[in-house]
């Protein structure tokens, strides 16, 4: 559809007029002259017998002389051009994101833990957490998702994105004990931060970290966490998932402790951050959990949409131009004859 950016601008098409009729002509200019009384007769003579101005008389032919004409067009199309013909196209949606979100997930050897169910049968707790995580992603609307994966050493498996069914596939791949068997919260959290600050300047930056126990290696501690994330004003939302502590078999079929979820220190680093810590110890509570936090953060994104625009002030322009030029060129033509 064609239009103009602003047509207000068409209003100076008058002006010349206005001027013309409105403004006295200048007085005394050429001095003494000899008065021809028959000179108006003898234009009308002239016009009739030949003239494409014929029947105009001898004052509207010199406001419509073809010069004038042509110099007039040559502003009208000056104005055009400041009037701003464009082209816009249909509307196109556009999806807004609303949020950056970071999962950082404990891989460690102790989620192996059969304590939880799917379907009425005992599955681990890592397997119970990618078939809720993956729900809660599929939630997000166009939110970014990132995934990062800790034990020993932390690891940033999946960089934030759109890309859900790429998240997906690597949180569906992750195994207990890939990162090794102890857990270093802080690493995780300091690694989560960095990725999040280069991700973008979004102003929702959000960090759901999910462990089954405590920080027990790794170089960053949790206050030094805490602070850093403060400082960024993102938000980190807890979750200890587990019993307080058991038993269970690792694959080379021995025994292996494992300790509690450290709520204290959890609870700290929501609080202090302004999100929320929960507790999962079941496959239902661990979906109430993430149900939870979507209704906590909203997507509240609303779809807009944009049009093309394209500019063709510049065709009156050059017609301008060139109609100028031509005039130039026919002045020093006759100046030569």
């Amino acid at each position: 559809m064609m239009q103009f950016a602003c047509p207000l601008a068409f209003a100076a098409l008058l002006l010349p007029l206005i001027v013309w009729y409105a403004v006295p002509a200048a007085k005394g200019l050429h001095g003494d002259a000899l008065r021809v009384p028959f000179l108006r007769d003898l234009a009308k003579i002239n016009l009739k017998s030949g003239s494409i101005w014929g029947g105009l008389s001898a004052d509207n032919a010199k406001l419509f002389s073809p010069v004038r004409l042509a110099v007039y067009l040559i502003y009208a199309l000056v104005i055009t051009a400041l009037a701003r013909p464009q082209w816009v196209g249909e509307p196109v949606r556009v999806h807004n994101f609303s949020r950056d979100i970071l999962l950082v997930m404990d891989i460690s050897t102790s989620m192996e833990e059969p304590d939880f169910t799917l379907n009425g049968r005992p599955v681990s707790r890592l397997s119970a957490v990618k078939k809720v995580a993956g729900e809660f992603i599929d939630k997000r609307g166009e939110d970014r998702i990132g995934l990062v994966l800790f034990g020993t050493r932390a690891y940033l498996q999946a960089p934030i994105t759109f890309d859900k069914a790429a998240v997906k596939q690597i949180l569906y791949a992750m195994q207990a004990g890939m990162a090794g068997n102890s857990t270093a919260i802080g690493d995780a959290l300091g690694l989560a931060l960095k990725s999040l600050k280069d991700s973008g300047n979004l102003d929702k930056k959000i960090i759901i970290l999910l462990t089954d126990g405590e920080n027990n290696d790794g170089s960053v501690t949790l206050p030094q966490a805490v602070k850093l994330a403060k400082e960024a004003g993102v938000k980190i939302y807890t979750i200890g998932v587990g019993g307080d502590g058991s038993d269970f078999a690792s694959f080379f079929g021995l025994r292996m402790g494992v300790g509690g979820v450290d709520e204290a220190g959890l609870r700290q680093i929501a609080r202090d951050t302004e999100g929320t810590y929960f507790r999962a110890k079941n496959t239902a509570s661990l979906q109430k959990v993430y149900a939870a936090i979507d209704e906590l953060e909203p997507t509240e994104n609303e779809d807009t949409f944009v049009q093309e625009v394209r500019e063709f002030y510049y065709i009156p322009l050059l017609a301008a131009l060139a109609l100028a030029a031509f005039l130039v060129l026919l002045k020093r033509r006759a100046d030569n004859v």
